[in-house]
């Protein structure tokens, strides 16, 4: 009966340094749990005490996997530790959700905030402006010197891509089939745009710009959208002064009226593909479809990029009768009707101009 009795004490002597040990082994294994958590939550934070972070542009290139990024972002100091970054990704199913690009970071970002910087796909943006006037080639070249597009890749693309915008149908085809189309204005693009992004940015831009309104107008005046658009480029390369646009617009659609040659300096030079201080008798004689000394009527298209000031003229030209103009020292037009008119005019003005 004893014994029954102490080998029963015994057994609950037993289960009780069983339950015991279980309590001290699960109160061990949470503080390790809690321990590990604790460390986790320390390598998610900044690398750098705030009010000390650095700025860091970093460059994820395309197709980098989570591994690659985190080793990246490890060298240049945005996080701590790879694995933590790894563990994070994969723990919020974003593993193969970071996307590629160029993205303003700093040291005292957290994981959590960087991930859904790159998840997000924040990339850094560009601004760049295309001045009113330019040509292709100075488009080109521009972007080219930003380093935001490759000159001949972009020309290259310019004519031979496809773009879906009504108002190129039926117009030339040909290197500078876009010339006078890409809009003039101040884009906002990411490293990762491309050549063909730019131009269908810059098309749609110009799309904007012809309005019902315009079309209407150009036909009013006897004109084709490519013919207005032509006719816009000359006014924006001769006229400096926006309040004189439509002055001088109304000087070659009175030209074009009477049957005149337009004798427009500004198709010389795009003919001569070169901007001179002032031209000579021997320029005047290049033969180009663009020598409008020569040739009457339009220009086979653009010789620039038309502004939004130099389109409206184009299509609402002022009414007057001039049919010349002669610039001033300030950049100023004088206007006449007359030859003779003109001829003193040109005595008086363009003698005064200083040439270098």
């Amino acid at each position: 009966m004893e014994t029954g009795i102490s080998a029963a004490r015994e057994g609950t002597g037993m289960g009780r340094k069983i339950f015991i040990i279980l309590i001290v082994l699960g109160l061990l294994l949470s503080a390790g749990l809690f321990l590990a958590y604790f460390r986790f939550q320390q390598l998610l934070q900044p690398p750098a005490i705030s009010g000390t972070a650095d700025e860091v542009t970093l460059v994820v290139p395309q197709g980098a996997s989570t591994v690659g990024i985190a080793n990246i972002l490890k060298e240049q100091g945005l996080i701590r530790s790879t694995g933590a970054f790894r563990i994070y990704t994969a723990y919020q199913g974003l593993d193969g959700s970071l996307k590629a690009g160029e993205f303003s970071l700093n040291t005292g970002m957290a994981v959590p905030e960087i991930v859904d910087r790159l998840v997000k796909g924040e990339t850094v943006s560009i601004s760049f402006t295309i001045p009113e006037g330019y040509n292709l080639m100075q488009i080109a070249d521009r972007l080219d010197k930003m380093n935001i597009a490759n000159r001949d890749k972009f020309l290259e693309i310019a004519a031979t891509g496809d773009f879906e915008h009504g108002f190129l149908k039926g117009i030339p085809k040909g290197p500078g089939k876009l010339e006078g189309y890409l809009f003039p204005d101040t884009y906002r693009i990411t490293r990762e745009t491309t050549e063909r992004e730019i131009i269908g940015m810059m098309l749609d831009r110009f799309a904007r710009e012809l309005t019902p309104e315009f079309k209407a107008n150009a036909a009013k005046t006897g004109l084709t959208v490519h013919e207005a658009v032509t006719l816009a480029s000359i006014v924006e390369r001769e006229a400096q002064k926006d309040e004189e646009r439509p002055k001088v617009a109304a000087v070659f659609l009175n030209r074009l009226k009477k049957g005149w040659r337009l004798e427009s300096c500004a198709t010389v030079q795009f003919a001569l593909g070169e901007q001179k201080p002032r031209l000579l008798n021997k320029d005047l004689e290049i033969d180009s479809p663009y020598n409008t000394y020569k040739v009457s009527g339009l220009p086979p298209g653009p010789i620039a990029s038309p502004g939004s000031a130099s389109l409206k003229a184009a299509v609402n030209p002022a009414d007057v009768d001039f049919l010349f103009f002669v610039v001033s020292k300030d950049g100023r037009h004088v206007f006449s009707r007359t030859l003779s008119e003109h001829n003193r005019n040109k005595e008086i003005y363009l003698d005064s101009l200083e040439i270098p």
